[in-house]
């Protein structure tokens, strides 16, 4: 008997959570199960039967990603694994078939995931669309530029207080930057548990204020070390944002002015962090550079007629796609500030690529340009490159600022 695909039951969840875990070599304990629940589509989880006994699982969360000027349906992809026992076999390439052609019954532009190994994915069509940065600052070398003045306050608040200033200030950065899903309090709630687990310490939440009015906040751990007695704590960031300079310079002081910390940490910065300039050291900063979230266009023209663009301008893609079939061939984007739209056509192209471009450009953080010097786009008509890369690009730069 072969594998079979299909949507599980109910009553088949905690197994699939368990499977995956598995497939990732860990032990899904019952409040890690508790906790995926929290945001899990069950309609969306599939799992891979073998002989009645699941062996693997996928599912996809049904996001509204921000993207250049607007939002976009997207198919949040999750949970993906197989047994140690059973790869090789397709069943992965089987999973992301469903999960694909799924999202394009449902009229979803765009899937994104994070990649536990960046070479599984570029074959199902995925290109690097933002990118993730990670910091570990000693607070001694934590000075400011001259000109820093603080301008508000901070007051540390339970979880349940800090959730609404949390999702307002989000939302306040989300609408600018690119690449950030829509979220609610289970999203919030689901954060901090799965970052948290039992035996972790447990997260402090800080709320920024200006004139009474939430502008920023902070998520955070505080990790002890006393050796030989002296106070070495670090402090770890999980999430910090600020929907003003201000706010964000002053969320930052905070954390770097704790008394008894040695250091401060985070793992999900965005690529282009002001802290590199607001730093009087920024060499002590020691951002490092990761693949952050990976991105497809399910429907290339819907996806590439539903973003704003920086200029106007006509370009005209030959798009080679041979895991989604219905996006192989050539399509003209009439592109703006205003408005786009995206349709089939015979036209002689000015770019010849993957589909695979089209994902990584089109957040706006990766331009045609770098790709072509990578090999990855062929130009067919001499200043095609330029003139992509000058409607293409978006500041700031694509940012997903949680693994889902």
């Amino acid at each position: 008997m072969g594998i079979e695909i299909r949507p599980i039951r109910e009553d088949e969840f905690d197994e699939a959570v368990t499977v995956v875990s598995t497939a990732f070599g860990e032990v899904a304990r019952p409040e890690s199960i508790r906790n995926e629940r929290l945001v899990a589509e069950i309609g969306r989880y599939l799992g891979a039967f073998d002989d009645g006994r699941m062996v693997a699982g996928a599912g996809a969360y049904s996001f509204r990603l921000s993207v250049p000027g607007d939002e976009v349906a997207t198919a949040g992809v999750t949970s993906v694994g197989v047994l140690p026992t059973h790869r090789r076999r397709g069943i992965n390439t089987s999973l992301m078939r469903r999960v694909l052609d799924d999202a394009h019954d449902r009229g979803e532009p765009l899937a994104a995931l994070f990649a536990s190994e960046g070479g599984i994915y570029g074959r199902f069509g995925f290109g690097l669309g933002s990118f993730s940065c990670a910091m570990d600052l000693e607070t001694e070398r934590s000075r400011f530029v001259r000109g820093y003045e603080p301008s508000g306050s901070i007051r540390l608040h339970g979880k349940e207080e800090a959730i609404p200033p949390i999702l307002a200030v989000y939302g306040d950065v989300r609408r600018a930057r690119p690449g950030m899903p829509a979220l609610d309090e289970r999203w919030i709630e689901y954060r901090v548990e799965h970052r948290h687990d039992e035996g972790e310490p447990k997260p402090f939440f800080a709320v920024h204020e200006t004139d009474g009015v939430a502008d920023g906040y902070a998520i955070y751990t505080v990790k002890h070390a006393w050796p030989d007695g002296i106070p070495g704590l670090e402090i770890s960031v999980s999430d910090l944002m600020a929907s003003g300079p201000g706010a964000y310079a002053d969320t930052w002081r905070f954390l770097f002015d704790h008394d008894l910390v040695r250091r401060v940490t985070s793992w999900a910065r965005p690529v282009d962090e002001p802290l590199l300039h607001l730093l009087a050291e920024p060499r002590r900063l020691r951002l490092t550079v990761k693949d952050g979230m990976w991105v497809r266009p399910v429907d290339v023209r819907s996806a590439l007629g539903a973003r704003a663009y920086t200029g106007e301008g006509r370009i005209v893609v030959d798009v080679r796609d041979p895991f989604c079939s219905w996006n192989e061939g050539r399509v003209a984007l009439d592109a703006g500030p205003d408005g786009s739209s995206c349709e089939p056509t015979r036209e002689e192209a000015d770019l010849a690529c993957d589909v695979n471009v089209l994902g990584a450009v089109y957040l706006g953080g990766v331009g045609f340009g770098q790709l072509a010097r990578a090999g990855r786009v062929t130009e067919l008509r001499a200043g095609a490159l330029a003139r992509a890369d000058a409607v293409f690009g978006w500041d700031p730069a694509p940012w997903c600022p949680f693994v889902f």
